[in-house]
Formats: C-alpha cells, sequence, structure tokens
C-alpha cells in the first residue's frame, strides 16, 4: 500500500508542451497492474495538445478553471468537474483562468 501527499512527487515538463507539467503518481513502479495515477498542472494561457489515442481518461478537477476542448465545442471545467473522455475522443484541456488547472488523470497503464 501506497499512502503520501502527491506533492512529493516530482512535477516533471510534457515535452514540447510549454506550461504543463506531470506527476506520475501512481503507476508501474508502484506496482500498479492496470492504471495510472497522474496529476497535471496547466498554467494560466497554455493547454495540452489537441489529440487523441486509444486509451479513455478519467479525469477529477481539484483547482482552477478552464476548458476541455472536442470536436462538437468546448465545455466548461472548474474545481470538482469530473470529465470521461472515450478513447479515440479528440480532446484538449485549456486553463482559461488566472490560476493553476491541476486535475487527477487515471488512464489504463
Amino acid at each position: 500500500m501506497k499512502v503520501e501527499h502527491y506533492s512529493r512527487t516530482a512535477a516533471e515538463p510534457v515535452e514540447g508542451v510549454p506550461g504543463v507539467t506531470v506527476r506520475w503518481v501512481i503507476g508501474e513502479k508502484d506496482d500498479a497492474p492496470n492504471f495510472a495515477m497522474r496529476i497535471f498542472e496547466i498554467e494560466p494561457g497554455h493547454s495540452t495538445p489537441y489529440h487523441q489515442h486509444d486509451w479513455e481518461h478519467e479525469v477529477l478537477v481539484l483547482d482552477g478553471e478552464g476548458v476541455v476542448r472536442q470536436e462538437g465545442g468546448e465545455l466548461r471545467i472548474r474545481d470538482g468537474s469530473v470529465v470521461f473522455v472515450p478513447g479515440m475522443e479528440m480532446h484538449q484541456f485549456a486553463n482559461r483562468g488566472e490560476s493553476v488547472l491541476r486535475f487527477v488523470c487515471l488512464v489504463p497503464i
């Protein structure tokens, strides 16, 4: 079992994506066989790339506000929002607020 504050895991820059960091708080290093838990932090005015992939995301917004972009437009998100992104759906998380947009993101390993 592992119990620790998420901030004990170093925030790593996301390669090629300015203003976005990720903390791999639970994953293969913890012998988690099925899912990885990550904490993303997006600075104001920044976003993840608009992209898609085979796997789904489960997201819980911890702090801040912004939008999640999909093919049909944008949906507002803020602290307390939950987001499900199915596999192969185009998506992007963008910080439209004045403070860090921080969210938990679960993905299969």
